[in-house]
């Protein structure tokens, strides 16, 4: 008679590319965890063009059904990839970090397992994390990491301090993952934001980050986010802003609160870049 297999905890979802000064990093804070349940550790690899994919397979071939490498020719783009992973996973639980950034406790699966377990009103946990230079100096760091939550509201007015997605762990239930079937999810920027809206949106529940820092974001040129053009970044937060307010629901409180943001943070942008029709539609669904 056949032994059934240890059920999967957690499924530890990585994409890549270009991104062989740091992946081996990122590898060895997902190898040196321990816990008490099983997890695996998917590595979506995005066709890079340096040795990102020969690192990986290095390590898959040395942590064999541990490591998993998910290799993809032609590049999907980085949301295709991460819908593509979080697709795979088997996990109760979905940990998430991408292949630049790196975890700092080995103990950080166990304590948000722990956590999610006995707190069923919080459908996910992060946790403060490091950030850093590509020269690995430090940038910032909160000097008392204190525990925060967040619901809804919180995430849609955009207070979401210590959720980086490096220390990000979420159920793994369709309520959250059926955000990747929606057609507006491909359009995102900050994708992370949005997917965790989506999760408190359809689930009701709220975030919790647990006060301690095991994680590191790193900063460099090559980042899909944290380094563009001031410009660029601000259009991409204003069509995110846009995709908001038509995608999810708010009373009209929320809405005189949102229309606020817009006209504190966005609006001066759309007018001086003649973004005239975007100022006048957004203004106009919030109004």
């Amino acid at each position: 008679m056949a032994i059934a297999k240890p059920e999967i905890m957690v499924s530890v979802c990585c994409i890549t590319y270009n991104h062989e000064k740091y992946i081996a990093q990122a590898l060895d804070g997902f190898l040196m965890q321990e816990t008490n349940f099983k997890f695996e550790i998917l590595i979506g690899e995005d066709n890079s063009a340096d040795n990102t994919k020969a690192i990986i397979e290095d390590y898959s071939n040395r942590y064999p059904g541990l490591v998993q490498l998910i290799s993809h020719n032609p590049n999907k783009g980085a949301i295709r990839n991460q819908i593509d992973i979080l697709g795979r996973a088997k996990g109760k639980y979905v940990a998430m970090c991408d292949g630049d950034d790196f975890w700092t406790d080995s103990a950080k699966l166990q304590k948000q397992v722990d956590f999610l377990e006995n707190h069923d009103d919080y459908v996910m946990c992060c946790h403060h994390s490091k950030v850093i230079d590509d020269y690995d100096k430090l940038v910032y760091v909160k000097d008392t990491p204190v525990s925060l939550e967040y619901d809804y509201k919180d995430v849609l007015l955009g207070k979401r301090e210590e959720t980086r997605i490096c220390s990000l762990m979420i159920r793994n239930i369709p309520q959250v993952t059926e955000v990747t079937e929606k057609s507006w999810f491909l359009g995102t920027y900050g994708t992370d934001v949005l997917f965790k809206l989506y999760a408190l949106a359809n689930t009701g529940k709220k975030i919790y980050v647990l006060p301690e820092v095991m994680a590191c974001y790193r900063l460099h040129n090559g980042g899909v986010w944290s380094m563009i053009d001031p410009k660029i970044r601000k259009s991409r937060m204003i069509s995110d802003f846009n995709l908001t307010i038509r995608n999810f629901k708010y009373s009209s409180l929320l809405k005189r609160q949102l229309l606020k943001i817009y006209l504190k943070k966005y609006f001066l942008f759309d007018i001086r870049y003649f973004n005239f029709n975007n100022a006048f539609q957004t203004i106009t669904t919030l109004w």
